[in-house]
């Protein structure tokens, strides 16, 4: 999962395509099949309420999809959302041809949620540490997030984290992967979420998310997550070059210098931290010298974020990080080690193997069948440098 909730560029996503026909009887059958298998995927071992949140939830998105070519055909649709249906149709095509990534159904359907996320995810850490609490699903492994279809349930769960004694965090998601075992139901489709994006953003979380589909070590999201990233950077850039148009390449390159300054100012935050929590005074318990540390932390992580903001061209898209920013705490931070942490390692490897995707993505296969993550790292680690 990736990406910020907001719908840039004035492009309106929720409600712009008329409701859902009825279903037949035997698609409704299907439909509940397919969000029964979904909720093995993404709900877990966890109370029946929780369960029940997560087949609704993906049995609803389900419902909504219908294929590009029927809305295309929708005499009201706006014409933002047309070229961005037809756009997403070609970054689609891309992602097989050029980046190996895989030909199925995926993002050929699009479903409008009429909201601001796809779902809301919950992560939670202790006051002193920024190794993420984690929950475990059937396929997905053990991981540090659980997932609300509904903010006000994800807001009730971060509650409940707090009252644990863990800082606790929700955010939310555009665009969530299904690992493509849903294919046979449609898969993975397009959502008002993020259709509004920015060219180049557009592109970015399909690539991810369909690096998802390509391969996945159950339980280990530091490795899966910056894989994905790195095929979504480096597949972005390749696609801008290839086929975007001069205001979309210079439109993506301010939002990912942006990006790579926040990624740059949160590892140095991250690091700081952790040297708090793995200082003398912590191993001696003296909590109250950690927590001044802490603020000093974050204090100049607010500080330099401030310094950053001031900086930024006025183009409405300035205080894009003003949300995150305000809610960060250890939870926030150790869920974002797990996007970059690796994602170095995976473009030095993806230069090792000179640009050639299908030979990057044998190299990734054949790693992350290695039998921990420790060995993972590792072997990561020891590709020499092109």
């Amino acid at each position: 999962m990736s990406g910020p909730a907001a719908g840039p560029d004035g492009v309106r996503t929720p409600g712009d395509v008329a409701g859902t026909p009825a279903r037949p009887r035997r698609r409704r059958l299907v439909l509940a099949t397919g969000g029964a298998m979904a909720a093995l995927l993404l709900a877990g071992c966890g109370p029946l309420g929780y369960y029940a949140q997560s087949v609704g939830g993906h049995l609803a998105i389900l419902h909504a999809a219908r294929p590009v070519p029927e809305v295309l055909q929708d005499a009201t649709l706006s014409e933002g959302l047309r070229r961005k249906l037809t756009l997403a149709q070609h970054i689609r095509r891309y992602a097989s041809d050029r980046l190996a990534l895989p030909d199925n159904r995926s993002y050929t359907a699009y479903a409008d949620l009429h909201r601001a996320a796809a779902v809301w995810n919950v992560v939670a850490a202790p006051a002193y540490s920024l190794q993420l609490k984690t929950w475990c699903y059937p396929v997905a492994g053990c991981v540090g997030y659980r997932g609300y279809y509904d903010e006000a349930e994800a807001q009730a769960e971060a509650a409940r984290q707090r009252a644990e004694g863990l800082e606790a965090a929700v955010y939310p998601v555009p665009a969530y992967s299904t690992l493509g075992w849903l294919n046979w139901l449609g898969g993975d489709p397009l959502l008002s979420t993020f259709i509004g994006y920015p060219d180049g953003e557009l592109a970015r979380i399909v690539f991810h998310e369909l690096a998802h589909q390509r391969f996945y070590v159950s339980g280990d999201t530091v490795f899966n997550e910056s894989y994905a990233t790195a095929v979504e950077r480096l597949g972005s850039a390749q696609w801008l070059r290839d086929e975007a148009d001069a205001p979309a390449r210079e439109a993506y390159a301010r939002f990912d210098q942006r990006r790579r300054q926040m990624q740059v100012l949160m590892l140095s935050t991250r690091e700081a931290l952790a040297r708090a929590y793995g200082s003398p005074a912590a191993k001696a318990g003296d909590w109250a010298q950690v927590e001044a540390m802490k603020q000093a932390a974050m204090r100049e992580f607010r500080e330099h974020y401030a310094q950053l903001r001031a900086g930024w061209p006025a183009d409405g898209r300035q205080g894009a990080y003003d949300a995150w920013v305000a809610r960060a705490n250890n939870a926030t931070f150790g869920a974002q080690a797990a996007y970059d942490q690796l994602v170095p390692q995976f473009e030095r490897l993806f230069a090792r193997c000179n640009g050639d995707w299908s030979r990057f993505h044998a190299e990734v296969e054949r790693i992350g069948r290695l039998p921990t993550h420790e060995a993972r790292v590792a072997a990561l680690d020891s590709a020499p440098a092109p």
